[in-house]
């Protein structure tokens, strides 16, 4: 298991690579869809993915790909499985394996994610069909009394729970600790808050064992909420991300890879882009795991159409190259013009 472990985390940790986020679930993905006016079916979901995938040179940018259950049992119109055709590109097919958010009783109308019964026998079924890592999203809401204690340390156990059970079964666990970007508040209570968060998220961590070597974060920026008149620049958001990170995230973490939550793609670009610029000699490697921050432009260019799909894939290679760029602090927003 060790050997496994080592072998997915040195393709996941290197330099100028990134993960694409595609594990939209179906209620997701079907809000994505009607913004181009399609409707949601499994062959228009598997359709888009194989859209995606084959795009010519991705893995150049992209190390990893995290896939929705109904996608990972996917195949290409020839009859390719995804997961063998993104093995074939030098990227490494992932599973999100969490089955989304329920209330947590008692708390301040808070979440907690589910999805821990009968996790070792579906992990042992998603890498039969080719998985080597797998994502679990953990939710906190902030405004001026949440996220709760109750609410932080419940989510940081069941993420240790989650993480130790995928090293178990010899699979790469992404923790994703998601501060949501909803909401009035400023920075500074954003960073009070990501502090006490990726505190108990890592002691929970070590309480459970879990190897740090063989994981990878997927934390939320340091940002102003959207609705804050005043809204941090980016070189702030920066500074704070890397400063609260350098306070909670011990140098054993191969790889941290931000999730973009809501971002423009050309913010998120350039957020990740300035960290690794201001901050150039960080103990870990730090680069991206976006969904939307990627997707989005491939989206609108294909709306659907078989003709839109080269198109479509020289957006998303674009988008790539230019967050593969920012994460070895190589981007400028005089690329987005090319």
């Amino acid at each position: 298991m060790k050997q496994q472990l080592e072998q997915t985390i040195q393709q996941m940790a290197e330099a100028g690579r990134g993960i694409l986020a595609a594990d939209e679930s179906s209620a997701t993905i079907k809000k994505r869809f009607e913004s181009i006016n399609l409707e949601s079916t499994e062959e228009s979901r598997r359709a888009y993915r194989e859209m995606l995938f084959t795009t010519i040179g991705l893995g150049e940018f992209v190390n990893g790909v995290i896939l929705y259950e109904e996608t990972l049992g996917q195949s290409t119109k020839n009859g390719k499985s995804f997961a063998k055709l993104l093995e074939e590109q030098k990227m490494v097919p992932g599973i999100k394996v969490d089955l989304g958010l329920i209330p947590l009783v008692n708390s301040a109308n808070e979440k907690v994610t589910q999805g821990l019964d009968g996790l070792p026998e579906r992990l042992a079924k998603y890498k039969d069909q080719g998985a080597r890592f797998a994502k679990w999203r953990a939710v906190f809401d902030i405004d001026a009394i949440r996220p709760t204690m109750l609410a932080i340390k419940t989510n940081a156990q069941i993420l240790a729970r989650y993480a130790a059970i995928c090293q178990n079964q010899g699979i790469v666990p992404i923790v994703e600790p998601e501060l949501l970007m909803d909401g009035e508040h400023t920075i500074e209570r954003c960073e009070e808050v990501s502090l006490r968060v990726f505190n108990a998220v890592f002691r929970a961590l070590n309480l459970h064992k879990v190897t740090l070597e063989h994981m990878i974060l997927k934390p939320s920026m340091i940002i102003s909420g959207k609705s804050c008149t005043k809204q941090a620049d980016v070189e702030t958001v920066a500074r704070l991300t890397i400063q609260t990170l350098l306070r909670t995230v011990p140098a054993a973490v191969p790889s941290i890879n931000f999730l973009s939550g809501g971002q423009s793609a050309e913010v998120a670009t350039a957020h990740l882009d300035s960290m690794n610029k201001q901050f150039p000699n960080l103990p870990w490697n730090l680069s991206f795991s976006y969904g939307r921050a990627l997707q989005d432009p491939a989206l609108k260019t294909w709306a659907g159409k078989p003709e839109n799909v080269d198109a479509a894939q020289k957006a998303l290679y674009k988008r790539a190259k230019l967050n593969a760029a920012a994460a070895v602090g190589n981007y400028s927003s005089n690329l987005e013009k090319n």
